[in-house]
């Protein structure tokens, strides 16, 4: 007979909340869209909850693990990222918190590919004026071109799993990488790259020779057209190669002014204020954004300034937004999945209550023997 546990979820997650029910665990879902205010996640940790679903929307420290002391047992967040949860505060009160990597990979780097499309090929400013009924002619040049994907050269900055799963897809397109990252290189998997593309050109698939390879930042930047950006948000401090406000003034003034950048990572990586006037003062072509500094992007961001709209696009943190990743009950292939599955390890106590040994823990340092 499973234990009558029961949880709180900052937002609905679907019919995966059935897989909890149908364990006879006792669940309360928010129903609102938007995040609920953190007074009220405090106040259903502290009348007794063993588990909380969460998202990159809520705030969970000290005030949230306190008002949960001596039950809650594990924070389950329904993302990759979890810089909403403060992992030392999480070690003090020994409360371990999972995360749902790794499923939402081919989604997100398909959608960082899309974003690039549509930003170099002028696919927003295209519509407005059919749409506005200003198109009444065809011209060779007039009013605007865009650029073509194929065959130029990309910077993936980042070579993580979302990374990885960028530079495949950007090997169908025959264009050229430059990869950097500032923690590991996985040169297996760029040499099986570049042996793929030397196949292509051998079978005729291909009508060029393409390339990929390692190298410095500031050389990924000089070299490329496009600029995608796939790394984890470490600010100074937390790593010996801090990815905060990477993309800087110093940074993007060495990118060529015919080129784009697009951030499907963390939004503090890019210093907005920067790159709003760099696209002003036409220091690059444009940039797509999925991510942002704050979230919701504040009604008064320069990203939002007319003047650059044409060149700016903007997107609500949407890039995981598929049916299968965000709401499949299967744990190997959605988010939501994922997130119970998470959750369901610490309070059934699988792995024989061992919290080093779940897949989706995050904090297991705290639980190292």
């Amino acid at each position: 007979m499973n234990k009558k546990f029961r949880v709180f979820a900052t937002c609905d997650i679907g019919e995966a909340i059935d897989l909890l029910r149908n364990r006879g665990y006792e669940v309360e879902v928010y129903p609102r869209p938007e995040a609920p205010p953190k007074r009220l996640i405090i106040e259903k940790v502290k009348s007794g909850i063993d588990g909380l679903i969460t998202t990159l929307r809520d705030q969970i420290d000290a005030e949230v693990f306190e008002a949960g002391k001596n039950h809650l047992k594990v924070v389950a967040q329904i993302a990759v990222g979890f810089d909403n949860i403060n992992r030392a505060d999480a070690n003090r009160y020994k409360i371990p918190f999972t995360h749902t990597a790794d499923v939402l990979t081919e989604a997100t780097a398909e959608f960082a590919f899309f974003m690039l499309g549509s930003l170099t090929r002028k696919m927003w400013p295209a519509e407005h004026l059919t749409r506005q009924n200003q198109w009444g002619y065809w011209h060779p040049y007039l009013p605007f071109l865009g650029d073509e994907v194929t065959g130029k050269t990309i910077a993936i900055i980042g070579t993580g799993r979302i990374g990885l799963a960028m530079i495949k897809k950007c090997a169908g397109f025959d264009m050229n990488m430059l990869c950097y990252d500032p923690a590991y290189e996985n040169h297996d998997y760029v040499k099986a790259i570049q042996e793929v593309m030397d196949l292509r050109l051998a079978r005729g698939i291909a009508r060029e020779k393409n390339w990929i390879k390692y190298v410095r930042f500031e050389q990924a930047l000089q070299e490329s057209d496009f600029v995608s950006v796939h790394v984890p948000l470490l600010r100074p401090g937390e790593s010996p190669t801090p990815t905060y406000q990477l993309f800087n003034e110093q940074t993007l003034k060495l990118m060529k002014p015919t080129a784009y950048l697009v951030n499907t990572s963390r939004g503090p990586v890019v210093d907005e204020a920067v790159l709003a006037r760099a696209l002003r003062e036409n220091w690059i072509a444009g940039a797509a954004l999925d991510v942002y500094e704050t979230e919701p992007l504040p009604a008064d961001s320069p990203l939002r300034d007319p003047a650059i709209a044409d060149r700016c696009r903007l997107m609500p943190h949407f890039a995981s937004a598929a049916r299968i990743t965000r709401l499949s009950s299967d744990p190997n292939k959605g988010m939501a999945g994922r997130c119970v599955q998470g959750l369901i390890d610490v309070l059934a106590g699988n792995y024989g209550g061992d919290v080093t040994m779940m897949p989706y823990a995050v904090n297991k340092e705290a639980f190292a023997k």
